[in-house]
């Protein structure tokens, strides 16, 4: 019980936050230089995207699950997952975004569910930073995604279905609703290669 109330005590400060966030975020004295976000699915290709776009635009990059990672100690998110739950690790998603999305001239990869939560989509729809959402097919995550020696050690399945193509795809019929209404702009990326994917958003921005 104690716990639980500690969880949404976390909860409950970091809802309040939104608003303060949101009021500076729409200071019209820093609405020159925005953020790009990259939003999508795991294996949609949003780190490798972004830091060849960063590059490309002298900007820099961040990743909100490397982020998040180092603010656990070097914790892996699987790792996160077990010890504080599904919702531990979300409570730390929306405080890596409160950060994150202060930020102005940087590319920022943003984690598959950090769409999920209202707060955290207010907060990206104050923002103001363009947003493209990664696109790609079900078999083609689930190609990449098992082709990744990090992702199974790193990573935790999301469903009892245990992470595999039938997760992605029940995931992504709850998900791709959500990705839709909080991007921009949407790239479908399953047969393009990442540098392909910066060329597009360049030619897009």
């Amino acid at each position: 019980m104690t716990e639980s109330r500690t969880r949404c005590g976390r909860r409950r400060t970091l809802i309040a936050c939104v608003e303060p966030l949101a009021a500076y975020l729409f200071n019209s004295n820093r609405m020159t230089h925005m953020s790009i976000l990259l939003i999508g699915y795991r294996g949609s290709g949003k780190t490798t995207v972004g830091r060849k776009l960063a590059a490309a635009l002298s900007d820099e990059f961040l990743d909100t699950d490397e982020l998040i990672v180092r603010q656990a100690g070097g914790k892996s998110i699987k790792d996160i997952f077990s010890d504080e739950g599904e919702n531990g690790f979300r409570d730390r998603e929306t405080g890596a975004l409160l950060e994150v999305l202060r930020l102005d001239d940087h590319v920022i990869a943003l984690g598959g569910g950090a769409v999920l939560r209202d707060e955290n989509r207010a907060m990206i729809k104050a923002s103001g930073h363009k947003v493209f959402y990664l696109h790609c097919d079900a078999d083609e995550l689930h190609r990449r995604i098992a082709g990744d020696p990090n992702s199974g050690t790193a990573r935790p399945a999301l469903t009892t279905l245990g992470g595999g193509v039938e997760e992605i795809r029940e995931l992504l019929v709850t998900r791709l609703p959500i990705y839709r209404l909080t991007m921009t702009s949407e790239l479908d990326v399953t047969h393009l290669s990442a540098d392909d994917v910066v060329q597009v958003i360049l030619k897009m921005l």
